[in-house]
């Protein structure tokens, strides 16, 4: 193959990936507490064809080389942790972390997940699970009639029972840190899984050693900046228009090469 359609090519397959995080990032602007991704590109391997610092002469040596690249990839897709804003529900048992970390969430094989969504809801047992019906860990439940249920900014979690005066305290939410939340796996649902990037989990307690405050009665919405994204969807459109075109002029000269030798 032409190395020109080659490498055009390569430059249409990234754009199309690009263009792909931004459509996901712009569907998810109203999911709570989506984070954005980002594609980030390398360029492929070179072919020297005249290696730079070679010598010329005896007493010269070549300032340049000829090297061609081959193209470019998408090595990544990265998410990005920013906060995002806070919108007040009412809710009792909505949350928001406000600065580091993620709820921790038993998956129902066992497993550990992690998400920043705080809209939880009660199952029939009165646990404390997500809106997929996945409980919180550590595990807090609410005793039957419970009237009232006040969360801290340090997980602390009260409840006022029927005929006492007195709140009573069920337990503590607790978040967990990793030190590269980037290398999460993102597995849907709102739901991180841990990797070997990401780090082991660093559970604590909300408010302490890095770890953000919780809000009471508010969401965390998603980090998606809709202008930005549109931005970034007419770079990635333009981008992959003049490859296109790329491959068109690189096609007219193989045609005016066959045509005229």
């Amino acid at each position: 193959m032409n190395s020109a359609l080659w490498v055009a090519k390569t430059g249409l397959d990234g754009q199309q990936t690009r263009m792909n995080t931004v459509s996901n990032n712009l569907a998810n602007a109203n999911t709570t507490a989506f984070k954005r991704g980002r594609a980030n590109f390398e360029d492929l391997m070179y072919q020297n064809v005249r290696q730079v610092g070679g010598q010329t002469t005896q007493e010269t040596q070549s300032p340049s080389g000829v090297s061609k690249g081959t193209g470019v990839r998408v090595v990544s897709t990265e998410k990005l942790f920013s906060q995002g804003n806070m919108i007040q529900t009412e809710n009792p048992l909505d949350m928001a972390i406000e600065g580091d970390g993620f709820f921790e969430i038993r998956m129902p094989d066992g497993s550990q997940a992690y998400t920043r969504d705080g809209s939880f809801q009660l199952n029939s047992e009165g646990e404390i699970v997500t809106s997929s019906g996945y409980a919180l860990e550590p595990g807090i439940q609410l005793p039957p009639g419970t009237e009232e249920i006040t969360i801290g900014s340090d997980g602390t979690v009260s409840a006022k029972l029927p005929g006492q005066a007195e709140t009573v305290q069920l337990g503590q939410i607790q978040l967990t840190n990793f030190i590269n939340p980037g290398g999460l796996e993102a597995r849907g649902k709102n739901l991180y899984m841990e990797t070997a990037a990401s780090g082991p989990p660093e559970p604590g307690t909300p408010g302490f050693d890095g770890l953000g405050d919780l809000s009471q009665g508010f969401l965390e919405s998603s980090n998606v900046n809709v202008v930005e994204e549109l931005v970034n969807m007419i770079e990635t459109q333009r981008a992959y228009e003049i490859n296109s075109k790329a491959i068109a002029s690189a096609d007219q000269m193989l045609q005016f090469t066959n045509q005229t030798l």
